[in-house]
């Protein structure tokens, strides 16, 4: 009997995701709840509903394997008619394809690849599948899955769009899935309940139903399940649900014939199921086949396609710690000895078989733990390392695991299990080196959550502890150190990092790269602007030759490029940097990279491709919970928001930033900038320049894009006729101008000049500079002060001329509200009607649709976009279906033609 009692809500949500995915639209649903609440027959709906033409993954969480690298997502796929073989990774990128096929075992790894980098070949390698028909993936006891592959599936399942793939996750209650809609199954009502027990279990006496009906708290299970016990030992009144099913599972298994018992516990403990390998384990305890039969005839497994599985994930669990410690050491015991050709498996078991420390067993586990670290499997890597160290007997040893073991939890992410095992290495004896290395760990947590102050204590204390023993890792530590002091805006700080990397007894060829690091940045911010900007540009000629080692060199470089206005160069390194980590699965950098991208863009005006570049960076750094950036992104955003004349979401994003916490004065900076700046396109002048001068006042602080910030500053002051207020301002400006000899800094002092002494030869000669440069946000803000200027004078055509201009380029750049300042203007110069303003081609689409569109447009494919912006191909192409009739063209070769890949020129 299929029917579902008192689930009409859950099952019209999951109906409706099926007959989306029939029409291409894909959808994400998390079932949770407690045990036995209905989830797994949820799931059985969907499969049954699914129909034969769909393709159905299965996967099911298990408790024993929970910290077994990628087993819940080899598992999924292996469930394919055909199992791994018939799986098309062959049509994945290159590098999506090693990382998928290291990640479930079918190949070593060729290059490590990040944990997200696995999650993107999944999205890609279900899109694929889609091709043959719709997909239906279902995931129960999710709780159970191991991170590695929850983290997969759940990067997978956000990012589906248009394939036609249904994910149905069912976990207990503490499983999430962010951004995914949950469903929480209450309790089946009293009449719901009555009619499920009693279709099920029509001859059940009265009072009996009575008592179940009590126990089972409307629990779906337990109405089915509770009923085949012997009801005498049930006590009245409610008992907590899952403890009471386990000891109900326990009862049956104990009225099983040994051999059937150690069959299911075999099957409890073996994580993939595998038949030929549950056959092998027997064998060596001395079972026969006909026990598995039995077992099977015990209606509590099922043996299908190759598989021995659990009709319940409760009787696994049941199965499993009803056995003796002795017998589930002999099962795991006898599952090492039938894997010698898997040694990370064995190593594992060989570990549940053990009763106390062995060095042999530990060297195994470090050995399973670097194989797992090789995949990026961070996560597996730490909790290997880990059960390592507990079986380790010399406390040092143990203590320099444990270290390791922090280390890599903190790369998976997972700050607080870091910090339990820090502390636990810190109880131990420990080298030098390990010592800093804790200490690094939790620089690198405190720089995570935003606490920057902490996180340069750490690492300079730790840099300090092994300055002459491992002066290297010691200047790696002093650069993070300086570098959080930079993001706080304390000079102080970076001439302290600077000073005692300069004492460390390093190489002469590392010596110089290292110190440039820090140089740079210190003599911009200290006003010696020639030497910082031969610094700087120097630091970018020597990388564009060197491999990519650390992302952290080429990030720096490119946004001190940005500062010294060699934003052309910054592109170059930025572009260089992403790929790069995305060839390379280093997603982690990704957030930081398109946060410093995204400024570039703006600060030369190019306001739409900022949007697109900052909205990914910001996706990508919650996916992966890295709050410093999450803050750092927002900021810009923030800024952005102001410059296109977008009032709420400025004050929204400012508001937020400055309430958070935050140490970082670079963020805070750019949030009162931001906030001056819709001033002064609102007209608020008196308190933009308030703002402006409260920011240019505060000195000895790391201050970013400083020449952008004072050229608002100056239009503030010119617009209140205090040209006294920005005199400060003109002169660094002139000084930036004179050092850099850039054109985008020139034109910031030729417009300053022109709006402080209303002289109209600057005007032209900041606008040619402007236009010539493609600077056309800037140039558009200058045709609106000139056009003000002249109707002031009564030059009214002349007038009209560049406000014209300036309503056409704010349209097509995405500032309605400086596009409406130029448009009221125009009005006050005589014109009647407003110009038809230049049809905007990129306005009408998302920022996730001009992403597309522009990568489509430089002639990269649909697999290509999708492994640049974490999407499935299918989703590239409904994106592309929207877009073209937005764009106005039908075909790829029509949007090539549009020159959506270079920054929209108004001429």
């Amino acid at each position: 009997m299929n029917a579902l009692y008192g689930r009409e809500v859950e099952i019209g949500c999951i109906d409706t995701l099926l007959h989306d995915a029939e029409h291409g639209r894909s959808g994400t649903l998390a079932v949770i709840g407690e045990a036995g609440e209905g989830k797994t027959a949820l799931l059985e709906h969907a499969a049954r509903t699914a129909g034969p033409h769909w393709q159905v993954l299965r996967c099911t969480g298990v408790e024993s394997e929970s910290e077994l690298l990628f087993a819940g997502l080899q598992s999924l796929l292996a469930s394919l008619p055909g199992g791994s073989a018939a799986l098309p990774i062959g049509q994945l990128p290159d590098n999506q394809a090693d990382a998928l096929r290291g990640a479930i075992g079918l190949a070593p790894p060729a290059t490590p690849v990040d944990r997200f980098q696995v999650g993107l070949a999944t999205l890609s390698l279900l899109a694929e599948l889609s091709t043959a028909g719709p997909i239906l993936c279902l995931i129960d006891d999710a709780q159970w899955l191991d991170r590695s592959s929850a983290d997969a599936l759940r990067f997978a399942a956000r990012r589906l769009g248009s394939e036609g793939i249904v994910v149905l996750f069912a976990g207990r209650t503490g499983f999430t899935v962010p951004g995914v809609h949950t469903l929480l199954p209450t309790p089946l009502d009293t009449a719901a309940a009555r009619r499920l027990l009693t279709d099920r279990w029509p001859a059940l006496d009265t009072e009996a139903a009575d008592r179940i009906l009590v126990e089972a708290m409307g629990n779906p299970l337990a109405l089915l399940e509770l009923p085949s016990m012997d009801p005498d030992p049930l006590r009245m009144g409610p008992l907590p649900l899952p403890a009471r099913l386990r000891g109900g599972f326990e009862h049956r298994i104990a009225g099983q014939p040994a051999a059937v018992r150690t069959v299911l516990l075999v099957v409890a403990a073996e994580e993939t199921g595998e038949l030929g390998l549950i056959l092998r384990a027997l064998a060596e305890l001395g079972c026969a086949d006909e026990d598995l039969a039995a077992a099977e005839t015990s209606r509590m497994v099922t043996v299908d396609g190759g598989f021995v599985r659990f009709r319940h994930p409760l009787q696994r669990a049941a199965a499993y710690h009803s056995a003796a410690f002795t017998e589930r050491r002999a099962v795991h015991a006898a599952l090492a000895a039938v894997l010698c050709a898997e040694p990370d498996r064995r190593a594992w078991h060989l570990a549940a078989a053990a009763a106390g420390p062995d060095e042999t067993i530990a060297a195994a586990l470090e050995i399973a733990a670097g194989h797992a670290r090789e995949r990026s499997g961070y996560s597996a890597a730490s909790t290997a390392l880990e059960r390592a160290a507990r079986f380790t007997p010399e406390p040092r040893h143990r203590g320099a695991r444990l270290t390791l073991a922090a280390e890599w939890a903190a790369e998976a992410g997972r700050a607080e299990r870091a910090l339990r095992l820090a502390d636990a290495a810190d109880a131990l004896p420990l080298t030098a080196g390990f010592r800093a290395r804790l200490g690094a760990v939790r620089a690198q947590l405190a720089f995570a959550d935003c606490a920057l102050r902490r996180a340069g204590e750490l690492w300079t204390r730790a840099a300090g502890e092994i300055a002459e023993s491992d002066p290297e890792r010691a200047a790696v530590m002093l650069l993070e150190a300086g570098r959080a002091a930079f993001t706080r805006g304390e000079l102080t700080g970076v001439r302290t990092a600077r000073s005692r990397l300069a004492a460390l007894p390093l190489p002469d060829a590392a010596r110089p790269t290292l110190l440039a690091a820090l140089d740079g940045p210190l003599s911009l911010a200290e006003g010696d602007l020639c030497v910082g900007i031969e610094i700087v540009r120097a630091g970018v000629a020597r990388n564009r030759s060197q491999p990519l080692e650390s992302p952290s060199v080429p990030l720096n470089l490119a946004g001190q490029a940005v500062l010294v206005g060699d934003v052309a160069d910054s592109r170059e390194l930025l572009t260089r940097l992403m790929e790069e980590c995305r060839a390379r699965g280093m997603i982690g950098w990704v957030p930081a990279a398109c946060a410093f991208l995204g400024t570039a863009e703006l600060m030369q005006g190019r306001l739409p491709e900022a949007g697109s570049v900052l909205d990914e960076g910001l996706r990508m750094a919650r996916d992966i919970d890295q709050k410093t950036w999450v803050t750092h992104t927002q900021a810009v955003i923030a800024l952005l928001a102001a410059a296109r004349g977008d009032e709420q979401t400025c004050r929204e994003l400012a508001t937020r930033v400055l309430a958070s916490g935050h140490e970082a004065f670079i963020n805070t900076t750019h949030c009162e900038w931001a906030l001056a700046l819709l001033d002064l396109g609102l007209g608020h002048y008196e308190a933009a320049l308030d703002r402006l001068e409260r920011l240019h006042r505060i000195r000895d602080r790391a201050r970013g894009q400083w020449v952008h910030l004072l050229r608002d500053l100056v239009e503030a002051a010119a617009r209140l006729r205090r040209p006294d207020r920005a005199a400060d301002a003109m002169i660094e400006i002139e000084r930036w101008a004179d050092a850099t000899g850039s054109p985008f800094a020139e034109a910031i002092a030729l417009r300053g000049r022109a709006a402080l002494r209303d002289d109209g030869d600057a005007y032209e000669q900041a606008l040619k500079l402007q236009a010539a440069e493609g600077l056309w946000y800037d140039h558009a803000r200058t045709a609106l002060l000139y056009g003000e200027s002249l109707r002031r004078k009564r030059r009214r055509a002349d007038a009209r001329t560049h406000l014209r201009r300036a309503v056409e380029i704010f349209e097509r750049v995405g500032a309605p509200l400086w596009a409406e300042r130029a448009r009221t203007e125009l009005r006050a110069t005589g014109e009647s009607l407003d110009p038809a303003p230049a049809a905007d081609l990129t306005a009408a689409l998302t920022p996730q649709e001009l992403q597309v569109v522009r990568l489509a447009a430089a002639g990269a494919t649909n697999k290509e976009i999708a492994a640049r912006l974490f999407l499935s191909p299918k989703t590239v192409g409904h994106h592309l279906y929207r877009a073209f009739p937005k764009l106005g063209v039908a075909s790829r070769l029509e949007l090539a033609r549009l020159g959506l890949d270079r920054p929209a020129d108004p001429e």
